[in-house]
């Protein structure tokens, strides 16, 4: 902070000098010039300060309505699939078969992600995506977060049947909010690296990540504890390439083809699975 304050002062035609002194260090002016220097930086700091808060405001928000609106998508299309048209074989066909995905049924790693054994397994993956991706949308956008969760839960579900082999199965999309947790915790390490702040404190975003993965994704004997650390893993990675591409948010049309994307790889996914 003292060299940033120099260059300031500096920069407007003050002679500074800079000492270092067992209290730490010291930054003076001429007797003269006090005055008009602190109202330099204070005016400095305050531009800082009113430029830097709609970056926060922006990288702390919510998007509540569209969280909302993905975890009544995915409760639906549980009761649509499984409640409403229970003839058609719809497990057998999109779950998450290691054995079919490793034959070349790649498509499954997507379907997988949409599909619940019972009401309760459905409701609390729908509740728990609609916050972290409320989260994610809130940082980087509804279109752009939704691919990179879904890309991030494939990845996780792609990687799990090539540890577990066959006879592995599973579904549920509990693997891509994982995936989002993974993403969040990757943007936060990367922001505060970014501007500056303490590269330590960053890490404890991995710390809390992991954390979660220990309440929410490790307990139970029906949990797949791998698919959920690889879809965390998967979401890191993918969230660590984002924030490394994004020097600026993400445009209205990057959004756009971010989200058809999306929702055009899991229409195509299903329509493979259902040939």
């Amino acid at each position: 902070m003292a060299h940033e304050w120099e260059l300031v002062l500096l920069a407007q035609g003050f002679a500074p000098r800079m000492r270092r002194t067992e209290d730490g260090i010291v930054l003076t002016v001429p007797r003269s010039e006090v005055d008009a220097a602190l109202s330099a930086l204070v005016a400095y700091e305050t531009e800082t300060v009113r430029e830097a808060a709609p970056r926060d405001r922006r990288n702390e928000s919510l998007n509540l309505p569209a969280g909302a609106a993905l975890g009544v998508l995915l409760f639906g299309f549980f009761a649509l699939t499984l409640q409403w048209n229970s003839s058609m074989p719809w497990l057998e066909r999109g779950s998450a078969n290691a054995g079919r995905m490793l034959d070349g049924e790649i498509w499954r790693a997507v379907t997988a992600l949409t599909l619940h054994g019972d009401a309760a397994h459905a409701l609390s993956n729908a509740f728990t995506l609609a916050i972290f991706f409320g989260a994610a949308a809130g940082q980087i956008g509804v279109g752009l977060g939704g691919a990179l969760i879904l890309l991030a839960g494939a990845a996780g579900n792609m990687a799990n049947s090539l540890l577990q082999g066959s006879p592995h199965d599973s579904v549920g999309a509990s693997t891509a909010v994982f995936g989002a947790v993974g993403i969040l915790g990757s943007l936060a390490v990367m922001r505060r690296r970014r501007v500056g702040r303490d590269k330590r404190r960053a890490w404890m975003a991995v710390g809390a990540a992991l954390a979660l993965l220990g309440m929410l994704g490790a307990g139970g004997h029906r949990v797949d504890v791998l698919a959920h650390l690889l879809g965390l893993l998967a979401g890191g990675g993918v969230g660590m390439v984002a924030a490394l591409a994004l020097v600026r948010p993400a445009g209205l049309a990057i959004q756009w083809i971010c989200g058809a994307a999306a929702f055009s790889v899991i229409v195509y996914s299903w329509l493979l699975a259902l040939r």
